[in-house]
């Protein structure tokens, strides 16, 4: 898709007002004061796919909800089996062009605060340290019971010390990871997987990340909403917006007569909010904005 011919050209968000295109967005972060809103699309370009874009699977894949995880330690098996093959899978995800641009405006001053869906990482692995994982992060895991927090590869250590020949007999499987973190497996692989109790207190140990059923804590959703207020407009990079944990702040945005704009490939639900909406892919639309900025680039985009 050759993008600079269409820079200047409005795209319509197919929503009850047209909005403006790639000018209009250029324009925004030329502003500066920028807070960045980011989901799963600005991810699928390092091979984790989401769920309700081009390569989504949401029809095929039903995450794991709070709900069951909490109260089935069967679910609980089923979802540190896959998790804990997806997370090799995972862990070989870098972030692509889209996350180093968002890093490049962020140096530059023109993004004030990035905001992410994703528990990937790949927006700190890019070097936006600040940026506030909204739903979690799957590097970290916390005890139901006692709240302690630790680091995913303890976990994973000791899953493997007690499921050694679980990795072998998934070595060879033709397996690919979901949005969030793991992978389908036969449920004869997943009975015989062996689950570790919290070291501190033999407690039930989760993901730290908020699964669907579960609130964001309220003292992150907060912080957002500071962040999003202090900024001079919100740009959304890849999310349908299909959660309120998302939309909530683009409503606010819109409610403090700040601009909107939306980059994502496919409709969302926040696009009667959009003054600028467009699809096109972020690894090639996000580096090209940031050159016409001056936003320093890593040499090797030179």
């Amino acid at each position: 898709m050759r993008i600079r011919p269409i820079l200047d050209t409005p795209v319509s968000s197919g929503g009850p007002r047209p909005a403006g295109g790639l000018a209009e967005i250029g324009a925004q972060l030329a502003e500066g004061g920028v807070a960045v809103l980011s989901g799963a699309g600005i991810s699928t370009e390092s091979g984790i796919p989401d769920y309700r874009g081009e390569s989504g699977r949401h029809q095929r894949h039903t995450p794991m909800t709070y709900q069951d995880f909490t109260g089935d330690e069967a679910n609980r098996r089923r979802y540190w089996a896959r998790g804990y093959i997806g997370r090799r899978a995972m862990a070989r995800a870098r972030p692509n062009d889209g996350h180093r641009a968002v890093q490049a405006l962020r140096a530059a001053g023109l993004v004030t605060g990035v905001i992410t869906q994703n528990v990937d990482g790949l927006h700190q692995a890019a070097g936006t340290a600040d940026a506030v994982e909204l739903h979690g992060s799957l590097d970290r895991v916390v005890c139901l019971d006692c709240r302690r927090i630790t680091p995913r590869d303890e976990l994973d250590a000791r899953l493997l010390a007690a499921n050694g020949e679980f990795l072998a007999e998934t070595e060879a499987e033709g397996l690919r990871v979901n949005p969030d973190g793991d992978v389908e497996l036969p449920d004869e692989l997943v009975d015989g997987f062996r689950l570790v109790p919290c070291l501190t207190c033999g407690g039930v140990l989760k993901p730290d990340v908020v699964f669907f059923g579960e609130n964001v804590p309220k003292e992150r959703v907060e912080r957002c909403f500071a962040l999003v207020g202090s900024a001079r407009s919100l740009l959304v990079l890849g999310s349908s917006l299909a959660v309120l944990s998302g939309l909530r702040f683009v409503r606010r945005a819109a409610a403090d007569a700040k601009p909107v704009s939306i980059i994502n490939l496919g409709p969302t639900r926040g696009d009667e909010y959009a003054h600028a909406r467009v699809e096109l892919p972020l690894g090639e639309v996000l580096p090209l904005l940031a050159r016409r900025l001056g936003a320093p680039l890593p040499a090797e985009w030179a």
